[in-house]
């Protein structure tokens, strides 16, 4: 799920299973101020309708998550750009990142950005009287990074319910601004 060694059943090393999602600094300190106003929260990666394809943020529990959604992530709110953590966050400091089973298969593919825009937002998500808005950016794996990842499993909701968790992540995910993990558009990448 997030980056872990992985090795063949002879003990070679195969790769590293890349993070399916990060985030930017902007939009974790978002989701800190939004989980002093609100406690815990979640969010969903929506897959159309009212608000688009835009990641929603609800507070923990008030969206429900089916048995085939998949756990793209846990932002931990505890880490700054480049820190690694120890464990798994609980608590205020976790924020689990769900998505459709469905619109999964679509954006299995790439890695997810969560970044942080000015704008309003989606109008059942936190942020929309915040003056900004979440935003997903998508990177393509590489085909190593891909190959890593068919040999990975993923962790549905089914699996969350029977007390699952992932392992912590072995690398950084939190990233400054979207341009150090993504192309974006106009913008200009780091030296």
């Amino acid at each position: 799920m997030d980056a872990t060694d992985l090795a063949t059943s002879d003990g070679s090393p195969v790769g590293v299973v890349p993070p399916r999602l990060v985030t930017t600094a902007g939009a974790a300190d978002l989701l800190r101020r939004l989980s002093g106003n609100h406690g815990e929260l979640m969010m969903h990666q929506s897959g159309g309708c009212c608000d688009g394809s835009a990641p929603m943020c609800y507070p923990a529990g008030e969206f429900i998550v089916g048995d085939r959604d998949v756990l793209l992530g846990v932002i931990d709110l505890r880490l700054g750009v480049g820190d690694i953590p120890v464990d798994l966050p609980t608590g205020i400091d976790s924020v689990r990142v769900w998505i459709s089973g469905s619109q999964f298969e679509a954006w299995k593919h790439t890695q997810l950005v969560l970044d942080v825009v000015p704008g309003r937002g989606g109008g059942f998500s936190l942020e929309a009287p915040e003056g900004y808005r979440f935003l997903s950016r998508a990177r393509a794996f590489t085909p190593e990074e891909n190959a890593s990842l068919n040999l990975s499993t993923i962790l549905v909701g089914a699996d969350w319910e029977a007390g699952v968790r992932p392992n912590p992540p072995t690398v950084p995910q939190v990233v400054a601004e979207a341009v150090d993990a993504c192309p974006v558009p106009g913008a200009v990448g780091r030296a």
